[in-house]
C-alpha cells in the first residue's frame, strides 16, 4: 500500500524539457506553490553556470495548491552541442534555503549520475517518436522502454535523440478508466483545483458532476444529445449509441478543465499518486468487475511513471494534438462540427480540452507564438475557487478560432509539425463526408515551408500514406453515409486535400528528402515512396509508430495486412484506382515478422536515424518487450 504524503511537496510534475536550443531553454513543471527557482548548468568545458529564474518564468495558478510554471530562459552565451550537460533545478524553500533537484526528485537521476542532463544536438540526427498512450491499455508503457534505452547510453551522449516527438493522443480525455477518474477526482480535491459552472448540462456545476450517480461508467447519459442528427446519434460498430461525442468508450469522458489538468499531472509524474488515497466508488456488479480489472493495469502504469518522468527530464519533447487529446473524431465532418459546437455543453468540453492542451502541451512547442494566449488563459484563474463562466467561454471562443497550433523547428533537417485537426477542408458536396485533414491555405503554408529545403521531417499525426485496404474500407463506409463508424480520417478521404497534397510532392521545387512521422493508427510500419516519371522526384519516407501504450485488435490487423498484400500486390490493377497511383510505394518488412507482415502491432516507441542529407539510415521500433524491430530497406519494388 502506497504511503500517502501528509504534506504537499513543492513540485508535483516535472521538470519537462520542452523546446531547447543552445541559446534558449524552455521547461515546464507543476508545483504546489509559486516557486523561486534557479537553474544550475554544468557544461563540461565551459564551467558551472547559475541562472536565477525570477524574470524567466511565468506562473499560472490552476487551484489552491497547484501552479503551472512556464520557464523560458534566454542564455547570454550559447551552450555547447553534442555533449551531456548536467543540470540542477534548485527550489528555494520557505525558510530561504535552496533545495537541490536530486533531493526533491531523486528518481529523475540515472544511476551513477549526480544530476539529470540533456544534449543539444547539432543536427536532427536521431528522433524518438510515438503516439497513443492510453494508461489502461493492457500493455507496458513505451516511455518506460525509451527510458531504459536511454539509461544504457548515458556515457554516449552523441547517440541520444535530438527530440522526443509525441505525435498525438498524449492523453485520452475521452477514454478514461474508472480508477483513473477516481484518482482525478481525488487529486482535484487534494489540490483544490478550480470549479466551474456548466451550461446546458443536466448538472449545474463541476461539484454536482463529480457527485452525480452517473459520474462513473455512465457519463454518456450526462453528455449532450442533439436528436436532429441521426448520423451522430447512432454508431453501429459495436452497437454503441453516441450523441455528439462519438467515442465508443465515453463512459468516463472528462468534462471539466480541472479534470483534464489533473489527468495531465497523473500521466506524467509519480508524485501526485503519492498524495491521494483512491478507493472504488459505489458501483454495480458489472462496473465493479471492470473497475477491478482496470485497477491492475493502472497499478502497473503508475509503477512506470518514475521512468517516464526521467525520460522527459532528459530528452526535449515536442508535441501535437490528435483527436483523443480532445475527443474521438474531433472535427471529422462539417456536420460533426455543427452539432458539437452548436451545444453549449459539448462546446465547453471541447474548449476545456484545448485550454488544457495550451497549458500542458502547446505552449512548450512555440512559446513566442502562444504567449498571448497564455496571458489571457492566466486571467481565467484570478478568482479564488471558481472560473468565471463568461470569461471561460470567451477564451474558448478565441481558441476555437485560433490558427497557429502548427510550428517549425529550424535545423538539419528542418522539423515541420502539422495541425491536422483545427484547419480542416470541409466537404462542400456533403457535410457528412470526412473533411480534409488540412485546408487549402494550410497546405500552401506547408508547401512554402518545403520550397527550397533539401530535407525535412514532417510530423503528420495521421499517416499521409496509409494501408490501401483500410483506406478503401473507410471510403466504402463514407459512401454509405457512415464515416464515423470507421473513423474515416486519412489524407486520401477528401478529394481536394488529397489532390493538393499529391501535387505538392510532384512540384519541381520540392525535390528533396522528406521523412513523414506519424501515429494514430495503433500499429507501426515504414514505406519508401518515389514519385513516378519525375525528373527531379522527391524521396519520401512514411514512418509510423503507434502506439506508445495501445495496439490494434491482433486478428483483425492480421486479416487486413494479409488481404492488403493480396489485393494490392505490385501488378494488381486495383492500384490504378487509388489516388496515389502516380507514386511508387515500397513497404519495408519488419525483421521480426513471422509470416511476411508489413504492419507491426505492439506497444513501443519509434526511433529513426538520419544522415546529413536527411535519408533514414535506420528505422526501428523499440518494443515494450525489450526487443528492437528493424525495418530494413525493401529489395524489390512494390506498389
Amino acid at each position: 500500500m502506497t504511503q500517502i504524503a501528509k504534506t504537499l511537496p513543492d513540485v508535483l510534475v516535472g521538470p519537462l524539457l520542452r523546446r531547447l536550443s543552445p541559446s534558449r531553454l524552455v521547461l515546464w513543471l507543476v508545483a504546489t506553490r509559486p516557486l523561486t527557482m534557479q537553474l544550475v548548468l554544468y557544461p563540461e568545458q565551459v564551467g558551472v553556470q547559475t541562472h536565477p529564474l525570477d524574470k524567466s518564468h511565468q506562473c499560472v495558478a490552476i487551484g489552491q495548491h497547484a501552479y503551472i510554471h512556464f520557464i523560458d530562459l534566454s542564455l547570454p552565451t550559447a551552450l555547447p552541442t553534442d555533449e551531456r550537460i548536467a543540470y540542477d533545478l534548485q527550489v528555494q524553500g520557505t525558510q530561504g534555503e535552496w533545495q537541490r533537484l536530486p533531493d526533491w526528485a531523486p528518481w529523475l537521476c540515472h544511476e551513477g549520475e549526480a544530476y539529470p542532463g540533456f544534449v543539444l544536438a547539432s543536427r536532427h540526427h536521431r528522433l524518438m517518436h510515438g503516439s497513443c498512450r492510453k494508461p489502461h491499455h493492457n500493455s507496458a508503457d513505451g516511455l518506460v522502454r525509451a527510458d531504459t534505452w536511454l539509461a544504457e547510453r548515458q556515457s554516449t551522449p552523441k547517440e541520444w535523440p535530438a527530440w522526443l516527438l509525441m505525435t498525438g493522443d498524449q492523453v485520452y480525455v475521452d477514454d478514461v478508466a474508472g480508477p483513473m477518474l477516481r484518482a482525478v477526482h481525488a487529486l482535484i480535491e487534494r489540490l483544490g483545483l478550480v470549479d466551474e459552472q456548466l451550461e446546458g448540462a443536466t448538472v449545474d456545476d463541476s461539484q454536482a458532476l463529480y457527485a452525480a450517480p452517473e459520474s462513473y461508467y455512465h457519463r454518456e447519459a450526462l453528455l449532450p444529445d442533439v436528436t436532429s442528427n441521426a448520423a451522430l446519434r447512432e454508431r453501429f460498430f459495436g452497437g454503441v449509441k453516441k450523441p455528439v461525442f462519438t467515442s465508443a468508450n465515453a463512459q468516463n469522458h472528462l468534462v471539466t478543465l480541472a479534470e483534464m489538468l489533473a489527468m495531465y499531472c497523473l500521466v506524467w509524474s509519480p508524485t501526485p499518486w503519492q498524495l491521494i488515497a483512491v478507493g472504488p466508488p459505489a458501483l454495480g456488479d458489472k462496473e465493479t468487475d471492470a473497475y477491478q480489472q482496470e485497477q491492475m493495469v493502472i497499478d502497473d502504469f503508475v509503477a512506470g511513471l518514475p521512468q517516464c518522468a526521467r525520460l522527459m527530464a532528459h530528452v526535449p519533447s515536442l508535441m501535437i494534438f490528435d483527436d483523443h487529446d480532445v475527443t474521438d473524431d474531433w472535427n471529422l465532418t462539417a456536420d460533426w462540427e455543427r452539432c458539437a459546437y452548436g451545444h453549449p455543453f459539448s462546446k465547453r468540453i471541447i474548449g476545456n480540452a484545448l485550454v488544457a492542451y495550451l497549458l500542458c502541451q502547446g505552449w512548450g512547442n512555440a512559446p513566442d507564438k502562444l504567449n498571448p494566449l497564455l496571458l489571457q488563459a492566466s486571467t481565467l484563474f484570478e478568482e479564488d475557487s471558481s472560473l468565471n463562466a463568461s470569461a471561460q467561454d470567451n477564451f474558448i471562443e478565441r481558441l476555437l478560432r485560433f490558427q497557429g497550433w502548427e510550428y517549425q523547428v529550424p535545423g538539419t533537417p528542418a522539423l515541420i509539425v502539422l495541425d491536422t485537426r483545427t484547419r480542416r477542408w470541409r466537404s462542400e458536396r456533403n457535410p457528412n463526408r470526412p473533411s480534409g485533414l488540412m485546408d487549402w491555405e494550410a497546405l500552401m503554408e506547408m508547401q512554402q515551408a518545403l520550397l527550397g529545403t533539401k530535407s525535412a521531417v514532417i510530423v503528420s499525426p495521421a499517416p499521409m500514406f496509409g494501408v490501401k485496404l483500410i483506406e478503401i474500407i473507410q471510403k466504402l463506409f463514407t459512401l454509405a453515409g457512415k464515416p464515423l463508424v470507421v473513423d474515416a480520417e486519412n489524407w486520401m478521404a477528401h478529394r481536394g486535400a488529397a489532390n493538393v497534397l499529391l501535387h505538392i510532392w510532384r512540384h519541381s521545387k520540392t525535390p528533396g528528402n522528406y521523412v513523414i512521422l506519424s501515429g494514430d493508427v495503433h500499429y507501426s510500419f515504414a514505406y519508401d515512396i518515389v514519385v513516378r516519371r519525375q525528373k527531379q522526384a522527391p524521396h519520401l519516407w512514411q514512418i509510423t509508430s503507434s502506439g506508445i501504450k495501445n495496439t490494434f485488435p491482433q486478428q483483425l490487423l492480421n486479416t487486413f495486412d494479409r488481404l492488403n498484400r493480396w489485393l494490392y500486390a505490385p501488378l494488381s490493377p486495383l492500384n490504378w484506382f487509388t489516388k496515389r497511383r502516380k507514386l511508387s510505394i515500397h513497404p519495408r518488412d519488419p525483421d521480426r515478422a513471422s509470416a511476411g507482415e508489413r504492419l507491426w502491432n505492439a506497444s513501443g516507441i519509434g526511433l529513426v536515424s538520419l544522415d546529413e542529407q536527411g535519408h533514414p539510415t535506420d528505422i526501428r521500433q523499440l518494443d515494450v518487450d525489450g526487443g528492437d524491430v528493424v525495418f530494413p530497406p525493401s529489395e524489390l519494388p512494390r506498389s
